[in-house]
Protein backbone atom coordinates (compact mmCIF):
# COMPACT_ATOMS: atom_id res chain seq x y z
CA UNK A 1 0.00 0.00 0.00
CA UNK A 2 1.44 3.34 -0.80
CA UNK A 3 2.38 5.40 2.50
CA UNK A 4 -0.19 8.38 1.66
CA UNK A 5 -3.28 6.26 1.83
CA UNK A 6 -2.20 3.53 4.77
CA UNK A 7 -4.62 5.79 6.94
CA UNK A 8 -7.26 3.92 4.58
CA UNK A 9 -6.36 0.46 6.66
CA UNK A 10 -8.34 1.68 9.70
CA UNK A 11 -11.26 3.40 8.14
CA UNK A 12 -13.68 0.21 8.46
CA UNK A 13 -15.35 0.65 12.16
CA UNK A 14 -15.46 4.07 12.05
CA UNK A 15 -17.07 3.83 8.41
CA UNK A 16 -19.56 1.67 10.16
CA UNK A 17 -19.98 2.95 13.60
CA UNK A 18 -19.53 6.79 13.66
CA UNK A 19 -23.04 7.57 11.12
CA UNK A 20 -25.45 6.76 13.52
CA UNK A 21 -23.67 8.09 16.53
CA UNK A 22 -22.30 11.67 14.92
CA UNK A 23 -26.06 11.94 13.57
CA UNK A 24 -27.62 11.27 16.85
CA UNK A 25 -24.97 14.27 18.46
CA UNK A 26 -25.89 16.54 15.66
CA UNK A 27 -29.32 15.94 16.04
CA UNK A 28 -29.81 15.51 19.50
CA UNK A 29 -31.70 12.52 18.67
CA UNK A 30 -31.94 9.08 16.54
CA UNK A 31 -32.16 10.78 12.92
CA UNK A 32 -32.32 7.80 10.58
CA UNK A 33 -32.10 10.74 7.68
CA UNK A 34 -29.43 11.92 8.94
CA UNK A 35 -27.69 9.00 9.60
CA UNK A 36 -28.00 8.10 5.63
CA UNK A 37 -26.50 11.61 4.85
CA UNK A 38 -23.45 10.99 7.51
CA UNK A 39 -22.87 7.35 6.26
CA UNK A 40 -22.76 8.97 2.35
CA UNK A 41 -20.45 11.90 4.12
CA UNK A 42 -18.13 9.45 5.44
CA UNK A 43 -18.06 7.25 2.27
CA UNK A 44 -16.92 10.76 0.02
CA UNK A 45 -14.26 11.17 2.59
CA UNK A 46 -12.70 7.58 2.26
CA UNK A 47 -13.46 7.79 -1.83
CA UNK A 48 -12.44 11.25 -3.03
CA UNK A 49 -10.99 12.41 0.53
CA UNK A 50 -7.12 12.77 1.68
CA UNK A 51 -6.04 11.70 5.19
CA UNK A 52 -5.93 15.53 6.16
CA UNK A 53 -9.64 15.98 5.46
CA UNK A 54 -10.75 12.49 7.38
CA UNK A 55 -8.80 13.55 10.56
CA UNK A 56 -10.17 17.18 10.17
CA UNK A 57 -13.59 15.23 10.05
CA UNK A 58 -12.84 13.27 13.16
CA UNK A 59 -11.84 16.59 14.96
CA UNK A 60 -15.44 17.96 14.14
CA UNK A 61 -16.58 14.63 15.75
CA UNK A 62 -14.41 14.97 18.94
CA UNK A 63 -15.79 18.58 19.37
CA UNK A 64 -19.32 16.78 19.14
CA UNK A 65 -18.11 14.62 21.79
CA UNK A 66 -17.04 17.56 23.91
CA UNK A 67 -20.50 19.67 23.68
CA UNK A 68 -22.44 16.94 24.90
CA UNK A 69 -20.59 15.91 27.63
CA UNK A 70 -22.39 15.42 30.97
CA UNK A 71 -25.58 15.07 28.99
CA UNK A 72 -28.15 12.69 31.23
CA UNK A 73 -30.36 11.74 27.63
CA UNK A 74 -29.83 7.94 27.61
CA UNK A 75 -29.44 8.01 23.41
CA UNK A 76 -26.80 10.82 23.29
CA UNK A 77 -24.90 9.47 26.39
CA UNK A 78 -24.78 6.13 24.23
CA UNK A 79 -23.92 8.23 21.09
CA UNK A 80 -21.56 9.68 22.78
CA UNK A 81 -19.79 6.67 24.29
CA UNK A 82 -19.31 5.12 21.07
CA UNK A 83 -17.88 8.14 19.42
CA UNK A 84 -15.77 8.12 21.80
CA UNK A 85 -14.47 4.39 21.55
CA UNK A 86 -14.50 4.78 18.11
CA UNK A 87 -12.18 7.86 17.71
CA UNK A 88 -10.35 6.91 20.19
CA UNK A 89 -9.42 3.54 18.88
CA UNK A 90 -8.38 5.31 15.03
CA UNK A 91 -6.62 7.32 16.24
CA UNK A 92 -4.61 4.76 18.87
CA UNK A 93 -4.05 3.00 15.38
CA UNK A 94 -2.88 6.30 12.92
CA UNK A 95 0.54 5.55 16.18
CA UNK A 96 1.28 2.57 14.21
CA UNK A 97 0.22 3.74 10.71
CA UNK A 98 0.82 7.07 10.16
CA UNK A 99 3.13 9.21 11.93
CA UNK A 100 2.46 12.19 10.17
CA UNK A 101 -1.47 11.19 11.41
CA UNK A 102 -0.77 10.51 14.71
CA UNK A 103 1.22 13.88 15.24
CA UNK A 104 -1.84 15.87 14.14
CA UNK A 105 -4.19 13.84 16.27
CA UNK A 106 -2.32 14.03 19.45
CA UNK A 107 -4.44 16.70 20.82
CA UNK A 108 -7.54 14.66 20.50
CA UNK A 109 -6.24 11.92 21.56
CA UNK A 110 -5.10 13.18 24.67
CA UNK A 111 -8.71 14.80 24.92
CA UNK A 112 -10.37 11.48 24.10
CA UNK A 113 -8.41 9.45 27.17
CA UNK A 114 -10.04 11.37 29.84
CA UNK A 115 -13.20 12.94 28.20
CA UNK A 116 -15.51 13.61 30.98
CA UNK A 117 -12.28 15.99 33.08
CA UNK A 118 -13.65 19.28 32.42
CA UNK A 119 -11.19 20.44 30.00
CA UNK A 120 -11.96 21.99 26.72
CA UNK A 121 -10.24 20.69 23.28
Amino acid sequence: MVNRARWLSITPEPEVLLPGAVATLRAGRPDPALETAERARIERLILRGSEARWLAYLHEVVELIDRHEGTEDPDLACARTCAIDVVSNHHNLLLAVSPNGARRTARDREWLAHPDTGARI
